[in-house]
């Protein structure tokens, strides 16, 4: 009997969208399924910042940064590495370049243009979009159901690529609510949790209120053997940024199995501490302590204030400290923290489908014909091109395992 290969994506984010090219690449009818009344609309946000959609690095250590993942994301990324990505973007009109960190941005540094280029190319492949359709599950008979416009839907599929992404940023559709119906269906999910996150302090209310919103620039963070250099921000609730995205893996597990973490703040990573300590023991006449640090350390007013802050929590009197103490708490201030910033201000999430539950062409083991792709699955890698390029990969993976899953079947 010929089969009508139709195959539904759910969720129209990169993953979905790169499961649907490819499949409609390969000849399928592709339909897809997106909750949200656009598609992409946190694609759109990371666009904000430049859109970092892969990095330069040598694909051995590209492969590193995801950690336990590595082995289960290698063959994806090999088939669709960055050097891949950089040439589908150049096919969409949008020359890639190489930033002075090695992370690879489009030269229009947004996401809009590419997106748009990109779903009139998925149109004139016959993609078709069902918009403010929201996936509940499967029934019975193993059909789709969504929550649409129109009232309740089921619908069937000869494949199905779920690309329902993490929990992070919910207001933009990707809110972790198909945890319980794929759990439901006895599918293995580690617990959803925040990555790429900012981390909760305790700040005085004199600090909280002066210095909320003001960055901590050029500084490297350290917790348990990591080390991370760029920039914090100070918020009301604690600090975020890239450098403290950085360490916000190890810096989690530490507050989950012990209720908090110490973070040392080297607050000049460029001066050795013998140097600071030189210029501490100059005389400070009649400055004060903070035109003196500004002064003698190039200390930011931030940086001071969180020196102080320090300072009165450990019942310390900075003005009192000798040059040799005062280096060295520069070069290592400790900020104790309480907590992670919520999932939903993360930038993205850990946890998701295991990956043993999923066969080396990302089917689900316990769901023949269908796929699993993108932040659903269980991994997290640091920003910097990393994480879409997981994206697209794992999406590409997804339609391929697809195409070979309904040739197989057609072919019996």
């Amino acid at each position: 009997m010929a089969m009508s290969r139709h195959i539904a994506v759910v969720g129209g984010g990169p993953a979905g969208l790169m499961a649907a090219e490819v499949a409609a690449r390969g000849g399928l009818s592709v339909t897809v399924y997106e909750r949200m009344p656009t598609v992409g609309r946190k694609f759109l946000l990371a666009g904000r910042g430049g859109l970092n959609v892969t990095h330069s690095e040598e694909l051995a250590s590209f492969l590193k940064r995801y950690g336990a993942a590595e082995p289960h994301l290698r063959a994806a990324i090999d088939a669709f590495p960055p050097r891949t990505l950089r040439a589908w973007c150049e096919e969409l009109g949008q020359a890639t370049f190489v930033g002075s960190s090695g992370r690879v941005f489009p030269k229009a540094m947004k996401a809009s243009p590419l997106l748009r280029t990109w779903l009139r190319r998925l149109d004139a492949a016959g993609v078709v979009f069902k918009l403010r359709h929201r996936w509940t599950g499967w029934d019975a008979a193993g059909r789709l159901l969504f929550a649409a416009p129109d009232g309740p839907q089921a619908v069937s599929a000869d494949a199905t690529v779920m690309a329902l992404g993490g929990a992070s940023w919910p207001q933009l559709g990707s809110d972790g609510a198909w945890v319980d119906a794929v759990g439901a269906a006895g599918i293995g999910i580690a617990p959803l949790r925040p990555a790429n996150c900012g981390v909760l302090v305790g700040w005085s209310d004199m600090f909280r209120t002066r210095f909320a919103g003001q960055p901590l620039k050029r500084i490297a963070l350290a917790f348990d053997g990591h080390r991370a250099r760029g920039e914090a921000v100070i918020t009301s609730a604690g600090l975020e940024g890239g450098a403290v995205y950085a360490l916000s893996q190890p810096l989690r597990e530490a507050i989950a199995a012990h209720g908090e973490a110490v973070l040392k703040c080297d607050l000049r990573p460029d001066v050795e501490r013998s140097e600071l300590e030189k210029r501490l023991a100059a005389p400070r006449a009649k400055q004060s302590l903070s035109t003196f640090l500004r002064k003698a350390a190039g200390l930011s007013p931030a940086a001071i204030g969180l020196l102080q802050e320090g300072a009165a929590s450990s019942a310390q009197r900075l003005s009192a400290m000798a040059p040799g103490a005062m280096a060295a708490l520069i070069k290592a201030q400790p900020v104790r923290l309480t907590g992670v910033a919520s999932i939903a201000r993360a930038i993205s999430t850990a946890g998701g489908v295991a990956f043993d539950g999923i066969d080396p062409t990302f089917m689900l083991r316990r769901r023949p014909g269908v796929f699993v792709a993108g932040e659903m699955l269980d991994w997290e890698a640091p920003t910097g091109g990393y994480l879409l390029q997981a994206c697209f990969a794992t999406g590409a993976a997804a339609g391929r395992g697809a195409l070979q899953w309904l040739a197989r079947r057609q072919a019996g």
